[in-house]
This record gives C-alpha cells, sequence and structure tokens, in this order.
C-alpha cells in the first residue's frame, strides 16, 4: 500500500513545470533544446575572435578556445539560474528557459573590442549587468516605454546591421589575403543550401538542427576543397575549467555607456521571451515576481559572466519556440540541457573544433539567422499599429542607425570620442536610442484618429 502511495505521488509529467519525467523520455528533448542553442552559443566567440584577428587586439588560440568555453559555462550557469531561482535574493524566473551567448550584442562588442580591446568588453558588460539588475527591480515602471514597435526596431536593426559581417565570411573572411576565391563561395552556398533544404523540408530534428547539419556538410566540403586546418585541435587540451579574470578587465565610459543601452534594450527583450515561453507553453501571462527575478538573474549571470571571460548572455527565442511546440515546461528536462552544455565547457577540444570551421561555412550558415532575426524585428515593429506617426518614428531610428556607420570617417572626425563610440560605432545604439526617445515625447495617434484629422481638413 505505501509502495502504491509513493508511486502516486510522483509527478512525472512532461507537461507540468515541476514534472520529473523519466530520462528515457526527458532526454530526446533535451536534445532538441541543446542541438537548437549550440552553434548559436560558440559562434557569437568565433566572430569576435575573426573581427580581431588582424588588430593590435587580436586574441591567441588559447584565448580564442576559452572564450568559447567560458560561453558554454555562462550559457548553463544562467539557465540553470533561470530554472531554480535563489528566492532569498530574488533572482530566477522559474520558467523553462534556456539562455546563451547572444548574437544581439555581436555589433556592441565587436565596435568595443577593435578599440579598445576585450578587457573592455568584459568591463563595459559588468556595468550593463548591473544596469540590467536595476532594469529588473523596476520592470513595471519600464516595460510601457517599450512597446513592440520600439523593441521590435532595435531587432530589426541588429539583424540589418549583421548581413556585412555573414557576406564577409562566406567571401572568406576580412584579413584573407586570398578573400574572394572561389572555394570559399563554394563553402558558403553549399552551406547556405543545407541550411535552407533542412528548414524548407526537414522535419522534426532535421528541421530543428538545420544549421548544425548545415555547418557539418560545409565543414566537410571545405575538407576536401583544402581549407580545414586541424592543428587548433590536435594542440588543444581535453580539460579547461572556468579561470577568474583571464582577461584584463578596463572600463572606458563610452564602451559602457553604450553597452547599458543595449543591457536595457536587451532586458525588456527578454520579457518578451518570458512571455512567450508561459503563454506557448503553460497557458498564462508571466506574473511580475518572475519577470523581476528573470531580468535580475540575467543582470547578475552577465557580471558573474565578465569575471570569466564569458560573453554577454541572453535568453533564447528559439528554445522558447520549441517550449510552445512541444508544450514540454518540466524543468528537469531542461536541467538535463544545462548540464550537457555545461560539459562541452569543460572540453577545449570541443571549442578547438568549432573555430577550425572555417569562416566561410560561418558566413554561409548565420546568413540564414541574421535574416530570421530581421524579420523577427519587423514581425515585432508590425504587430504595433502602423500609424503615420509610428512608420515614422519606426523608419528615421533605423536610416540614422544604419546611415552613420556607413558615412565616411571623415563626416564625424569632429565630434569626441564619446560621441563617436556612443553613436557612432554600433547601428544599433542609436536606432535604440532614437526610436525610444521618440515614442515617449510625440503625442501618440491611433491610425483612426489620424483619418478623423484627415476627414476634418476635408470639410
Amino acid at each position: 500500500m505505501t509502495e502504491n502511495k509513493n508511486t502516486a505521488t510522483v509527478n512525472k509529467s512532461l507537461f507540468d513545470v515541476d514534472g520529473k519525467p523519466d530520462f528515457a523520455k526527458a532526454f530526446p528533448i533535451a536534445l532538441q533544446h541543446l542541438l537548437a542553442m549550440i552553434v548559436g552559443n560558440t559562434l557569437p566567440a568565433i566572430v569576435l575572435k575573426n573581427t580581431l584577428a588582424n588588430t593590435p587586439y587580436a586574441l591567441t588560440p588559447e584565448q580564442s578556445i576559452y572564450l568559447i568555453q567560458a560561453g558554454m559555462f555562462v550559457a548553463a550557469l544562467a539557465t540553470l539560474l533561470q530554472l531554480y531561482p535563489i528566492y532569498k535574493l530574488g533572482l530566477g524566473s522559474r520558467l523553462p528557459m534556456i539562455m546563451g551567448v547572444s548574437f544581439a550584442y555581436i555589433p556592441v562588442i565587436n565596435s568595443i573590442a577593435v578599440k579598445y580591446g576585450i578587457g573592455a568588453v568584459f568591463g563595459a558588460q559588468i556595468v550593463g549587468g548591473i544596469v540590467s539588475f536595476i532594469v529588473g527591480m523596476n520592470i513595471k515602471r519600464l516595460y510601457k516605454y517599450f512597446p513592440p514597435m520600439v523593441s521590435g526596431t532595435v531587432v530589426l536593426t541588429i539583424g540589418l546591421s549583421l548581413y556585412s559581417v555573414a557576406l564577409n565570411y562566406m567571401a572568406g573572411g576580412n584579413g584573407n589575403p586570398n578573400q574572394g576565391d572561389g572555394v570559399y563561395w563554394i563553402a558558403a552556398i553549399v552551406t547556405l543550401l543545407v541550411v535552407l533544404a533542412c528548414n524548407m523540408f526537414g522535419k522534426g530534428i532535421v528541421k530543428l538542427s538545420a544549421i548544425l547539419i548545415g555547418i557539418v556538410v560545409g565543414y566537410i566540403v571545405s575538407y576536401f576543397l583544402g581549407i580545414v586546418s586541424f592543428d587548433g585541435i590536435r594542440d588543444a587540451a581535453w580539460l579547461t575549467y572556468p579561470k577568474l579574470m583571464p582577461f584584463k578587465l578596463e572600463f572606458p565610459i563610452e564602451a559602457c555607456v553604450t553597452m547599458a543601452v543595449m543591457f536595457v534594450v536587451n532586458s525588456i527583450q527578454a520579457v518578451g521571451d518570458f512571455s512567450s515561453a508561459t503563454a506557448g507553453g503553460m497557458n498564462r501571462r508571466p506574473t511580475e515576481e518572475e519577470l523581476e527575478g528573470g531580468i535580475k538573474g540575467y543582470g547578475i549571470v552577465n557580471m558573474l559572466s565578465a569575471f570569466i571571460g564569458g560573453l554577454p548572455t541572453a535568453s533564447y527565442s528559439q528554445n522558447v519556440g520549441i517550449v510552445s511546440l512541444t508544450k514540454v515546461v518540466a524543468r528537469s528536462v531542461l536541467k538535463i540541457t544545462a548540464i550537457m552544455i555545461l560539459i562541452a565547457g569543460f572540453i577545449p577540444k570541443f571549442g578547438a573544433l568549432m573555430l577550425s570551421v572555417p569562416q566561410a561555412v560561418i558566413g554561409g550558415a548565420t546568413v540564414t539567422v541574421f535574416a530570421q532575426i530581421t524579420m523577427s524585428g519587423m514581425r515585432l515593429i508590425t504587430s504595433d499599429e502602423m500609424s503615420s506617426r509610428n512608420v515614422t518614428i519606426t523608419g528615421l531610428a533605423i536610416a540614422l542607425g544604419m546611415g552613420i556607420t556607413q558615412l565616411n570617417p571623415t563626416a564625424i572626425e569632429k565630434f569626441p570620442d564619446w560621441f563617436r563610440m556612443v553613436f557612432a560605432s554600433s547601428p544599433v545604439v542609436l536606432a535604440a536610442l532614437i526610436v525610444l526617445f521618440l515614442n515617449i515625447i510625440l503625442p501618440k495617434k491611433t491610425i483612426a484618429e489620424e483619418e478623423a484629422e484627415r476627414a476634418q481638413m476635408d470639410k
């Protein structure tokens, strides 16, 4: 009788946050989450390494590998904190979220690293984490200033600003003396076609792993084209561990301000992911406590991440999509994913393998990701009312944000360094500031009110 009673009290549901399903049921879904995030989690470090390759701040092979490994550590830490909050400190959401190193920060971290070095990226990240924590404490007051039009403009600008990165990679990468050779374009296009085929015709795990499959096929093609080197894999160690302050922290004011703006925007953007996870997987809206704890946890993890050399993290929308699709919200399932991410973080040969992937393959795979980011931004924008006011604000923010980074350097050389760093180094920051500011100060007008005004003019 006792045995039956105990058995009855065990919650093995996949569809309950507190469910603890059998490993055989949980593992396939946990693996889906891993495949959906693993490539995205490593690529920002690869992009940063390649960006710095021909600058005074170039990273050594060991530092480049460590950057990837640290990203795995912090992704696991950030995910576990969201799944299993520290209630006494109000950190974590207790929602089925996967966190990881974010593409959204690439334009900003590239601009900071090229000017000041990677130490400034992590110094600014600490400041950004503090700002994010403060945002979390005040999320109820701030949320109203970030309607879909504002956050969508930021996401759209992020996507647009990354296209040149992807296309330069497809040609072989900047600084490559052989950039533009046919072998690079062949590898890139094959990768792109495989990703598209898996996305359009694949189902289940094939569709979910489209980018990973594309990279594997592109890697094989690249090997036969003679553009793959295994030296880094051979020289990499088998085991590593997190190190305290592997890079010297620096705090240039301009870099800190720029990063702080990005953290504010991404904190508000995370609210959308938290909301999508609860709506899609649990048929409800997140509570204020869940949002506050989630954003505060996001800020704290990013502060800690900077001290061990992990790039900025954010919630992963693709994993939110899996939760919404499968309705599997059991935290124990996502805990398995976090453990697998953590294990990968201890194996430097994994990072070396990722670094051996030619830039052309990375470009072919990520151009679709950047396109999806752009379209996500467009969907957010158009989910708001497209009144003349909103169209003007959005169009002006994107035009000025994208336009200022394409100016001839002499056009803004007379402005102070801090101004150029904050407003001209990344289109994302300027676009975010403009759309936020104009949306606050310009009078709200609906489409109906604008039509009424025009009708009045005809009388």
